[in-house]
């Protein structure tokens, strides 16, 4: 296992105080040092969409020491810099905008500014939709086999006023997993000379 693999995997045990905590602290101590940046997103829907990206910009990041951790929900981002920041290594992050005020005070409690952490307007799910189009993103479901169930979705009475665009963002978010699988389709869709500002920040950032 990789490195930056074990340390993601240790980190997310240490933070969450489950079982092993502590042999798990043991790890992030001994491989942090070979960790360039610790980039804290909310969940592997996140996660997925910048390794993607990294991977069409031609950039490994493990080989890099960045090593990409999902937190399992933004709340948990005060355990994780608790953990983190008296440790020396470069933290960047993602944040959704409604939670970005929690972020900052979280930020604040463990001495750190915000250099390094990008802001979704509202989600990422939406700055995607934004700069793909509807019928490019539909066309990315049609591609996955999916376009068939996302029309039964959008003739439920409860998503008929809605716009296509919020009709998609719950789509994706309507089954467990889809986000993490679409995240990544949709960013091979992209033309890399137009991605989501905070995505590629963060990129360019780590």
């Amino acid at each position: 296992m990789h490195d930056m693999t074990r340390l993601r995997d240790a980190i997310v045990v240490c933070a969450a105080g489950r079982d092993g905590a502590d042999a798990a602290g043991e790890v992030v101590r001994e491989l942090v040092g070979a960790a360039r940046t610790i980039v804290l997103v909310e969940g592997v829907s996140d996660a997925a969409a910048l390794l993607n990206l990294s991977r069409r910009r031609g950039r490994d990041l493990d080989a890099e020491g960045i090593c990409v951790v999902p937190m399992g929900g933004a709340t948990s981002i005060g355990r994780y810099l608790e953990l983190l920041s008296p440790l020396g290594v470069g933290i960047a992050g993602l944040s959704d905008r409604k939670e970005w005020d929690f972020y900052v005070r979280a930020l604040e409690r463990a001495g750190l500014g915000t250099d390094g952490f990008f802001v979704c307007d509202p989600d990422l799910e939406y700055e995607l939709i934004r700069v793909l189009g509807v019928d490019r993103v539909e066309q990315v479901i049609e591609e996955q086999g999916d376009l068939p169930t996302l029309r039964i979705f959008q003739r439920q009475p409860a998503q008929r006023p809605r716009s296509v665009e919020h009709q998609l963002h719950r789509w994706f978010g309507s089954i467990g997993g889809r986000k993490e699988r679409y995240a990544g389709a949709l960013v091979d869709a992209l033309d890399l000379a137009n991605v989501p500002r905070p995505l590629d920040e963060l990129l360019a950032y780590a």
